[in-house]
């Protein structure tokens, strides 16, 4: 049998267990056993925005009530009917939460393939990548619940950083984010914090919680720490662009209402705080939301996809830094197993109770 998570797309707190039989493979398919994936705020953005951009697609259940939400984490090969992949290798990639899936291998190459499953070729093709853990140059073994639980966060965190540059600031010179204890947020402004080291002229500040303003402080990432109360009087009122992970239409309008015609940009990228989801008229510049595909088509075309892989290598190696000090690390890695591992986890991210120097890597 093959067992998954499922989530009620209207209520994302009514969740249930999935079996189905397993099934023989076809011909040139791969049966895989999920063995860790990460589950964090950013698996509560996809389905948060499940609909609106497609996450549900990915892993559908059949039933157009539910759906699975994908997560990031390593598989081996347990049964294989394609030639180019073997029972034994191991791959990153994207994953329903369950024990096991099949895929299509197609474009098999040394560093892996693509899913060719029809329901997802027309789907973005970073989500459809499959990394072969013995060819991939960013894999250290010891670092698997890491790259689980900040990869595919830091690839979207690079992004920002670049489309923010590759636009000039929009002409600020302040770059703030909300939610910026989340693991997106201060990759972010990791990235930030680097460019500015060579080309300084704008200043970053992260928007959170007081329970979360001390760890961010901790990063030293961040220019400036602001509690959301201190939104409206403390903000400085400076041309601005603003980074949204969090989602909070309050925190929006707040942030809205101080800078005005001194926001420059606004982008949406997540949904921390997911349950807080509003629009409504606001001062300034319309929120866009900004889909991390779109940025890495343009730089691969620019750059080349291999000349994208390597500068993205580079700032996660710097990454890892910080993130694995062995003093000080920015992030404790909390593992669970099981199905009650996963619901408490699952149950914990969405009510905002997990402390922000903490990632759980689960398995079922």
């Amino acid at each position: 049998m093959t067992t998954r998570f499922v989530v009620q797309r209207n209520d994302l707190h009514q969740v249930h267990w999935a079996e189905s039989p397993t099934t023989p493979l076809e011909q040139g398919e791969v049966r895989l056993r999920i063995d860790t994936f990460a589950l964090t705020s950013n698996n509560i953005t996809y389905a948060a925005f499940g609909d609106t951009m497609g996450y549900w697609q990915f892993y559908p259940t059949g039933d157009p009530a539910t759906g699975c939400i994908p997560v990031w984490g390593f598989a081996a090969v347990v049964e294989s009917r394609c030639p180019e992949v073997e029972v034994g290798e191991r791959f990153y990639g994207y994953w329903p939460i369950a024990d096991d899936v099949v895929l299509q291998p197609a474009d098999v190459h040394p560093g892996g393939f693509t899913d060719a499953t029809a329901h997802r070729r027309a789907l973005p093709p970073i989500y459809n990548q499959y990394v072969r853990c013995s060819t991939d140059p960013g894999y250290v073994a010891e670092h698997e619940a890491q790259q689980s639980l900040l990869r595919p966060l830091f690839a979207t965190s690079f992004l920002i950083d670049d489309f923010l540059a590759d636009h000039d600031f929009f002409g600020a010179t302040t770059v703030v984010l909300s939610s910026a204890s989340s693991k997106t947020a201060y990759g972010t402004a990791f990235c930030l914090s680097r460019r500015r080291a060579i080309a300084d002229g704008f200043d970053v500040i992260g928007l959170t919680s007081a329970r979360n303003a001390g760890f961010t402080r901790s990063l030293g990432c961040y220019d400036e720490v602001l509690d959301y109360r201190d939104v409206t009087a403390a903000l400085p009122d400076v041309a601005s662009v603003y980074v949204d992970f969090s989602g909070d239409a309050a925190v929006r309008a707040a942030v809205h209402h101080r800078l005005a015609d001194r926001l420059t940009y606004s982008c949406a990228v997540g949904a921390t705080h997911w349950d807080a989801l509003g629009g409504g008229d606001l001062p300034g510049p319309a929120p866009v939301l900004f889909f991390a595909p779109d940025q890495a088509r343009k730089r691969a075309a620019d750059w080349g996809p291999a000349g994208l892989q390597e500068r993205m290598a580079a700032a996660w190696t710097a990454f890892m830094v910080p993130v694995t000090d062995p003093e000080r690390p920015w992030l404790t890695v909390v593992t669970r197993h099981g199905r009650d591992g996963v619901e408490q986890c699952y149950a914990a991210l969405l009510t905002g109770a997990v402390p922000a120097a903490e990632g759980y890597v689960l398995s079922v």
